[in-house]
């Protein structure tokens, strides 16, 4: 049996911001983005070269949902966007603009920074060591 995680909803303020955001600045490619009648779109992300697990920007649609856009984990790293050359996306994501909150560290799973994206949720980027 082999199973893996498709896609995960992130809440976003504004889709295009959001495209402007993890394309423009991370990088990522974007995989589709469909209009589905009443304001809704189907806009998914991926970081490139990526195989499984995507993001799926849902814009949030109510007030509930607004007030947890950017803070989805209370305030905790949400999501951990693996690479295998820290140094190369470190120095592409602060050319970009992306906000890091600490300086690169070594730590015994790899070498890893906080960041944070356009809406406040935190992320690690983190190329794994070797085990």
């Amino acid at each position: 049996m082999h199973q893996h995680l498709g896609l995960v909803a992130l809440l976003v303020g504004d889709y295009d911001e959001a495209i402007g955001f993890y394309v423009g600045k991370l990088g990522f490619d974007l995989i589709e983005d469909s209009d589905q009648g009443g304001g809704k779109r189907w806009v998914v992300v991926s970081p490139p070269g990526a195989k499984e697990t995507r993001l799926l920007l849902a814009k949030a649609a109510d007030g509930s949902q607004r007030e947890r856009v950017g803070d989805q984990t209370g305030g905790r790293v949400f999501l951990f966007l693996m690479t295998d050359d820290f140094a190369r996306d470190h120095r592409a994501m602060q050319a970009a603009g992306v906000t890091f909150l600490e300086a690169p560290r070594q730590e015994p799973y790899g070498t890893v920074a906080v960041f944070e994206d356009l809406y406040g949720n935190r992320w690690d980027l983190l190329q794994p060591g070797e085990r």
